[in-house]
């Protein structure tokens, strides 16, 4: 029983603590809950405070910006009212200054009708006081025939007649028999002088041309030529500047090309090609590059054997290997280089005769020509280049000028200079020494002055110097002189449109005025 009584008081007192403990629990829980609900009412609190300032500062910085972008408008309107104020005043300063040269432009124009009426007015006069000079030059004359008796024409024949026969008569005869003597002398002189030189030089040939058909050893070596789709021929053509004619000619391949160089360069290319057999664009290159540095170092010798024949020194090496550029070089089927050595020698051989400077001599003939060299590659006539390239390298002036008298362009200054025209004459009138087709050539003459005759104005033409000039000579009612330049203008162009021709045609137009009486 007592042990019953002890565990029902055990079991009390647990009983017993456990709600003292939850009572205790629900004390502290009550006690948080109140704290928290305490802590939620101050934070609530704190936002709403922080969302006022929050607010209260986005207004400031909204007014704050809303006054700087007024401030900015407010400037950026003052400076546009600036500018505007500016600009319509530069318009204003314009406007005037435009008012002011119309003004000034009026005042000019009135200036200008009054200087006018003036003129008029003086002009009006000059031309009463001529026309009083007139009828007192008239009556004058009137007066003088009726005292003389004569008119004035015929006073004016009777003094040349009395003239005439007191002096004529004597005067002519002095002067024929000055002028059959002086020309006697001269002629011989001068027969004796050329006949000298040319017997003195003997030149083995003087007429060579430069080769221009590559003959074949048959007529399949054209296709190899030609190539598959025609690359070979378009290959060589490329390389060497030269246009290939592939005609019916039999056996043969045509170069055509101004350049007497490229042409030469080809024909060796073409020559060695076909001796080795393999065509081919890169053989074709390789082949050319070797054909140019032959004709390259043959140019070298041969000027310098064409100064060592003439024994001519002291020259530039430029112009040595414009010298031996000539041998390419023909003129009408004379070769120019030999040409020019012959020519070298006559001269000199004529300055010898007269008492002159023989290496002067030598060294102009020589030189004559040389613009040739580089005529079809330059604008220009030979002469032209001839002296410009003297000039170039130094030659003396008397040199340059027998470069450009040696065709009668300028005047000679020394004696010389005229026996270098003789030489080159002599030298191109030899026998066999130049050639052009007959039929060719008449045709480009008859072309030629066909062409300046058929313009207004022109009476008659005359093709000169083998068509490399021609004069006109024009009616002077139909061109005056101011037209002259013009007309030579239109000629020219006209040439150069409708005829081919080798180098330059100089256009010499002829104005002449005659005045024609009646003797009754």
């Amino acid at each position: 029983m007592q042990w019953i009584f002890g565990i029902a008081g055990l079991v009390l007192g647990v009983v017993l603590g456990a709600i003292c403990v939850m009572t205790y629990y629900k004390r502290g829980l009550s006690a948080q809950q109140k704290q928290l609900q305490e802590d939620a009412v101050k934070a609530e609190e704190s936002n709403s405070k922080l969302i006022a300032d929050a607010q209260k500062d986005a207004e400031n910085r909204k007014r704050e910006l809303l006054l700087q972008a007024k401030e900015e408008i407010s400037k950026a309107r003052v400076e546009l009212e600036h500018d505007v104020r500016e600009k319509r005043q530069e318009l204003a300063r314009e406007r005037n200054k435009l008012e002011q040269k119309e003004d000034n432009v009026d005042k000019m124009l009135a200036n200008a009708e009054q200087k006018r009426a003036e003129l008029d007015k003086r002009l009006q006069d000059v031309a009463e006081m001529q026309a009083r000079t007139k009828d007192l030059e008239f009556r004058k004359a009137k007066e003088l025939e009726s005292i003389s008796g004569l008119s004035i024409q015929e006073a004016r024949n009777l003094v040349l007649e009395a003239a005439e026969r007191e002096y004529s008569h004597d005067m002519a005869t002095m002067l024929k028999q000055m002028e059959e003597k002086t020309k006697q002398e001269a002629d011989k002189i001068a027969k004796d002088i050329i006949v000298t030189s040319i017997q003195r030089y003997a030149s083995d040939y003087v007429s060579e041309a430069t080769v221009s058909v590559v003959n074949l050893p048959n007529d399949e070596m054209k296709g190899r030529i030609i190539g598959r789709e025609g690359r070979n021929i378009r290959a060589i053509e490329t390389i060497t500047g030269v246009d290939l004619i592939i005609d019916d000619t039999p056996e043969a391949v045509i170069l055509s090309s101004f350049d007497p160089i490229r042409r030469e360069i080809a024909r060796l290319t073409i020559e060695k090609l076909v001796t080795d057999g393999r065509i081919h664009p890169a053989r074709i290159e390789e082949m050319a590059n070797k054909a140019r540095k032959e004709i390259n170092q043959t140019i070298k010798q041969e000027g310098e054997r064409a100064a060592y024949e003439t024994g001519v020194i002291n020259l530039h090496p430029e112009i040595i290997k414009l010298l031996g550029k000539l041998k390419y070089r023909t003129s009408f089927g004379q070769n120019v280089l030999q040409h020019s050595i012959e020519v070298s020698w006559i001269a000199a051989m004529m300055a010898g005769e007269l008492g002159l400077d023989t290496t002067f001599a030598k060294r102009a003939g020589l030189l004559h020509d040389i613009g040739k060299a580089v005529d079809f590659e330059q604008e220009g006539t030979h002469i032209e280049l001839g002296a410009d390239i003297a000039r170039k390298y130094h030659e003396s002036e008397d040199i340059i000028n027998a470069i450009e008298a040696h065709h009668g362009d300028v005047e000679a200054k020394t004696a010389v200079a005229v026996l270098v025209a003789a030489a080159d004459a002599i030298s191109a009138a030899r026998p066999g020494a130049r050639r052009e087709n007959l039929e060719t050539y008449i045709k480009r003459i008859q072309k030629l002055e066909e062409i300046a005759t058929s313009f207004d104005g022109v009476e008659k033409s005359y093709a000169i110097q083998a068509g490399r000039e021609i004069r006109v000579i024009v009616s002077p009612e139909k061109v005056s002189d101011d037209e002259m330049v013009l007309k030579a203008r239109q000629i020219c162009k006209k040439i150069e449109d409708e005829l081919d021709y080798p180098g330059q045609i100089k256009v010499n137009i002829i104005r002449e005025t005659r005045a024609t009486d009646v003797a009754k």
